[in-house]
């Protein structure tokens, strides 16, 4: 073995493949012998010394980087599907080789760009969760979400910065940007949630989460709909009233205040945010801790993945890099073509609430499916509700302070027929949760709920055909956000 390549092994023959053997021939690992000087070393499962700091799980054996294990256990990835995805790393070349060859392929550009962003996003993803297992449970699983979302953050960074600033016409992303956010949610919570329950209910005739994960989630996601809510139900309510320029309160008197309304609202949100991530990790991190360590016990291939070769500290890092440095990249090439999609005939709408979230978030749902067919149930939900918070409290109010820093005209002004589809969804989900159970029928009913907004975001016509928010037919919509607004109190 090589200088970058140490295993940290148990020394003598006797070596044990687990810590509970281990403790059989030395006692607790973590016990410091009779003369109080030094405590004796610590072994995980594979026999391999834990480094300091780092939890037994995630502790590889080795030190800095082997290139050919590394390349090999990144095709590896987390598991099958994940494994198959890497397949598709010919398109980051294609993308980057497309991008800068001179002449009319846009259409091509975006679609080998689209799916090149699928095994970047995936490296993303399985990088983080190498890094996740080096932590403790609950901040682990956070750091996991986190990085899952950078792609989210990334894509809409580019696209803020791409825009025009007139908030219309050509040129600008606005509208893509507002879509791809509840898009984001929309995914999360009916298409990647649904297939969970369907994966788990195949395998599973009825599983069971604990209701710390359920309710903490869906409370805060009702609650991060209504933030998201009050600034078009605030523009679609006053908008009826508002007279001609120099008489009375004007639209651009209502479209500054809806602006600043949404700035204080992301700062609030954001607010929520850090409450949520205190509660998650320091007051009440030992609950969620146990519940996802019981959740690991009932995993059916725990054993098998245990025994796995994991990636090194310094591996993790560079994987990381890796990663972000192409989904960057692609991220670029996706939005500078947007203009030639839409153009070619594909609705912002369905751009913004199907094509994009799909792609960003493919790593994370491809690991909660995997995670609810091997009856890791909790573990799943988390990975479904934890983006779905972090999109809505934390991205889509950065985004928007982002803009506001730029001078960009980003508020939280959706449009009326997205609001519905948010907060329906919202509702769907919390009904389906309630029970604290979910089966085959329930992520069948969530994934058609999703399919059938898919089919909705294809016939919806253009932001340039229509008003901001519905507001070509304001008493419609005006009525229309009150019911949803009801809804979603009730």
């Amino acid at each position: 073995m090589g200088l970058f390549n140490r295993r940290a092994k148990q020394p003598g023959p006797d070596a044990a493949t687990n810590i509970g053997s281990r403790e059989k021939v030395h006692g607790s690992s973590s016990a410091t012998p009779s003369t109080g000087t030094t405590a004796l070393p610590q072994y995980n499962h594979n026999g391999d010394q834990v480094t300091h700091r780092i939890h037994p799980d995630g502790e590889s054996g080795r030190r800095g980087i082997n290139p050919g294990q590394f390349l090999q256990i990144i095709w590896r990835s987390s598991c099958s599907v994940s494994s198959w995805v890497n397949v598709l790393w010919p398109f980051v070349p294609a993308a980057i080789a497309l991008h800068f060859i001179h002449g009319d392929h846009h259409l091509w550009t975006f679609a080998i760009s689209h799916i090149a962003m699928v095994p970047a996003a995936n490296l993303l993803g399985f990088a983080g969760q190498e890094f996740a297992r080096k932590m403790p449970k609950v901040a682990g699983i956070i750091i996991e979400t986190t990085l899952g979302s950078v792609v989210e953050i990334v894509l809409f960074m580019v696209l803020i910065a791409k825009d025009n600033g007139t908030g219309s016409g050509h040129g600008s992303k606005i509208a893509v940007i507002q879509a791809a956010i509840l898009g984001s949610i929309l995914t999360n919570l009916l298409l990647c949630l649904g297939c969970c329950f369907l994966a788990g209910g195949i395998k599973h005739k009825k599983q069971r989460f604990h209701p710390i994960i359920s309710e903490v989630g869906s409370g805060i996601i009702l609650v991060a709909g209504f933030g998201l809510l009050i600034p078009s139900a605030f523009f679609s309510s006053l908008i009826g009233s508002t007279g001609a320029e120099g008489e009375g309160y004007t639209e651009a008197k209502l479209r500054s205040d809806t602006s600043n309304i949404s700035h204080g609202v992301s700062i609030v949100l954001m607010v929520a945010f850090l409450i949520f991530m205190l509660y998650n990790c320091v007051s009440h991190d030992n609950i969620f801790a146990e519940v996802l360590e019981a959740d690991e016990e009932a995993d059916r291939d725990r054993h098998r993945d245990l025994r796995k070769d994991k990636l090194t500290m310094t591996e993790c890092m560079v994987a990381i890099l890796i990663a972000l440095t192409f989904i960057s990249l692609i991220a670029v090439f996706l939005v500078e073509e947007i203009e030639f999609v839409v153009a070619h005939g594909i609705p912002d709408n369905f751009l913004g609430l199907i094509l994009v979230p799909l792609v960003e978030k493919a790593a994370e749902h491809l690991t909660a499916i995997d995670e609810a067919y091997d009856n890791q149930i909790n573990f799943a939900l988390y990975h479904c509700l934890g983006p779905s918070i972090q999109t809505a409290l934390f991205n889509a109010p950065l985004v928007v302070i982002v803009g506001w820093g730029l001078g960009k005209p980003m508020d939280l002004n959706f449009e009326i027929f997205q609001v519905i589809l948010l907060v329906l969804a919202i509702l769907v989900v919390g009904n389906f949760l309630r029970d604290g159970s979910s089966d085959y029928l329930e992520g069948s009913l969530l994934v058609l709920v999703y399919i059938i907004i898919a089919v909705t975001a294809w016939f919806y016509p253009n932001s340039e055909l229509t008003t901001s928010n519905g507001r070509s037919s304001t008493e419609t919509g005006t009525e229309a956000l009150s019911q949803a607004a009801r809804m979603l109190m009730s």
